[in-house]
């Protein structure tokens, strides 16, 4: 930035940054070559891009960061061995306790596990720092940073299966936070800080509490040439909801996550919920050490991964747990493949989605990219050169490239992905990779199946009239005030409107409150007070729905499997739109050749009316 137009204000940690431009979000994306080539480039690259969304990300008045950090494929010439034909090991990154005795037994639970899943510990890394990089707070909290480097397991030497490796590293990551927890580990116990940031044959963690320009300071090992990855995701942390922590900075073990899970308590319940039905071949008995699934001190990005660990380890790929857990909006979608629909109408029955808004780059070691949430209310560019190199992440302008090396350049829209294979040396656009998916198996067959709808009922008589003191009394009965006659029923019985409140509430609280209130005034709805744009169901209608469970067609009730081109004849009765209005409500038909369609869905009329034959339909 030109000394003219620096700020006076400019921050000494960020010189390259004005703080009159900053805006307040966490920084996210990767670095990436599709060719699978590992250098020590990417990971330079990757600082590069981390440091330019460091003013994403806050920091105390001490200097100390809400974190930051990078996930990379292992480097194994910084440990020493050969990437090529070298024998494989696994890594795990700790957060451990600085005291002496409390270290030491902590590093006897995790060698005991990990020799009793048949994953010995070669040898312990002291992780090189400068604590000079550090605040006064994070360097009064830093943790005892350490690496174990682990070996194959022994009964296949760890050649035959990198999956039921990861599956070994996973369970006895599980064992050993239970087993440090039974020790004293927990909240306000004398084994604190103890943290496993990553333990993986693949990918390995480096973050801290610190921003994104002091990062490659901090970790030496980032700057050093033999630090070559094919991959980097890198994260920038705002700290929300959360105060600031070393386990909570981010990457975590599969993604890092720019926004807020709105959701966030149903997710959590549901899983907790569903956790005794938790059962799969892969792991048999083995099963009950995974409970509980999510982390309960974690953040709603902790929370996130967590799910998403469970997935992929249990035998989905990152992309396919994604389109699970964050899926798209079909509910509105008359145009997407029918093999997709039947996708989301098969998992929706399965889990929850995770809502947003969420911005988010992932990788396994093998697979990483971009995605969004289905609101698209955090932002994800990207752009791809000549050579494969893939860059995504929050802002333009991450890392200098040169104009006319890149060959695509664009924004990831509402639920949507980007991702880089570096096996098969891909890169897949949004409708490729989740095609791929969705043709695995067959979704929407077992979703028509399996889905029984419930249809309309008739209509409940009309209570009877009650006289006034009657009225009244079952009024004061329910808690029902003048104010709730006044300012709520009257608005929606003369207006047809709900009652329109300010966020803010001065009223005494149930407890302390003169007259006693109703029951329900006790509970309260607990969410992310962010700021979003408001939300507006009319003019939103792709990715907001009224109903519950799954989709139903208007025409027989049945699931919007039925309005797919091969069972649109049987359902609907007249020629007209899925989406029209008209002659569900009773109204006459249009008259043959004619549609009368409901606002916005012009496209629907004229094409899958035509589409299946029906008859010749132009929208008015």
């Amino acid at each position: 930035m030109p000394e003219s137009e620096r700020s006076r204000w400019a921050n000494r940690r960020a010189p390259d940054l004005d703080p009159w431009r900053e805006q307040d979000a966490c920084g996210v994306g990767f670095v990436a070559r599709a060719s699978g080539e590992r250098s020590h480039d990417v990971m330079g690259l990757a600082l590069q891009a981390l440091s330019r969304v460091a003013h994403r990300g806050a920091a105390a008045s001490d200097s100390s960061g809400d974190g930051a950090g990078v996930l990379t494929q292992i480097p194994a010439r910084l440990f020493g061995r050969d990437p090529e034909g070298g024998e494989p090991f696994a890594v795990g990154a700790f957060f451990l306790p600085r005291d002496p005795s409390a270290l030491a037994l902590v590093t006897a639970i995790i060698e005991e596990v990990l020799a009793g899943e048949g994953l010995p510990v070669l040898a312990w890394r002291d992780v090189p720092v400068n604590l000079d990089v550090l605040g006064t707070g994070a360097r009064a909290t830093c943790p005892t940073i350490r690496q174990a480097i682990i070996a194959p397991p022994i009964a296949d030497g760890g050649r035959g299966d990198a999956d039921a490796w990861e599956r070994a590293l996973y369970l006895a990551r599980r064992t050993m936070e239970h087993r440090v927890a039974e020790a004293g580990g927990g909240p306000g116990g004398g084994l604190e800080p103890c943290f496993v940031c990553s333990l993986s044959c693949r990918t390995l963690v480096y973050k801290a509490l610190l921003t994104g320009t002091e990062l490659g300071a901090f970790f030496p090992d980032l700057r050093s040439p033999d630090y070559e990855t094919a991959l980097a995701v890198f994260h920038q942390r705002y700290s929300t909801n959360t105060s600031p922590s070393w386990a909570l900075a981010q990457p975590f073990r599969l993604l890092a996550h720019n926004g807020e899970i709105n959701t966030l308590w149903g997710n959590r319940n549901a899983m907790r919920a569903r956790e005794p039905a938790l059962a799969s071949p892969l792991w048999g008995a083995r099963v009950d050490r995974l409970r509980p699934v999510i982390w309960a001190e974690g953040s709603d990005s902790t929370s996130l991964d967590n799910a998403l660990e469970l997935l992929v380890r249990s035998g989905r790929d990152p992309v396919h747990a994604l389109m699970m857990l964050v899926p798209e909006a079909h509910e509105g979608a008359v145009e997407m493949e029918p093999a997709l629909r039947g996708f989301y109408e098969f998992h929706e029955c399965l889990v929850e989605p995770w809502d947003g808004p969420a911005a988010l780059a992932f990788s396994d070691g093998v697979l990483v990219g971009s995605a969004l949430d289905r609101n698209g209310l955090r932002p994800c560019r990207y752009k791809i050169t000549r050579d494969g190199l893939v860059v995504a992440g929050s802002e333009t302008g991450l890392v200098d490239l040169e104009p006319q090396e890149v060959v695509e350049s664009g924004r990831l829209g509402p639920g949507e992905l980007l991702v880089v294979d570096t096996r098969r040396k891909a890169i897949l656009h949004d409708a490729e990779a989740k095609r791929e998916v969705a043709r695995r198996r067959p979704y929407a067959r077992w979703a028509a199946r399996n889905i029984r709808p419930l249809r309309p009922t008739t209509p409940a008589p009309a209570p009877a009239a009650l006289a006034e003191p009657e009225r009244v009394a079952r009024q004061l009965a329910f808690g029902w005030s003048h104010e709730d006659l006044r300012y709520v029923l009257e608005p929606m019985g003369a207006g047809g409107q709900d009652a329109v409140w300010s966020m803010g509430d001065d009223t005494p609280i149930p407890p302390l409150a003169r007259i006693p209130p109703n029951l329900y005034v006790y509970l309260r709805q607990r969410f992310a007070q962010v700021t979003n744009p408001p939300i507006d169901p009319l003019r939103e209608t792709l990715v907001m729905s009224l109903r519950t469970g799954p989709t139903a067609c208007g025409w027989c009730g049945m699931s919007t499997r039925c309005s797919s081109r091969r069972r649109w004849r049987r359902c609907a009765p007249a020629p007209a739109c899925r989406r029209s209005r008209s002659t569900r409500r009773g109204t006459p038909p249009p008259p043959p050749g004619r549609t009368r369609c409901a606002p916005r869905s012009t496209a629907c009329a004229a094409r899958r009316v035509a589409r299946c034959g029906k008859a010749r339909a132009s929208s008015s």
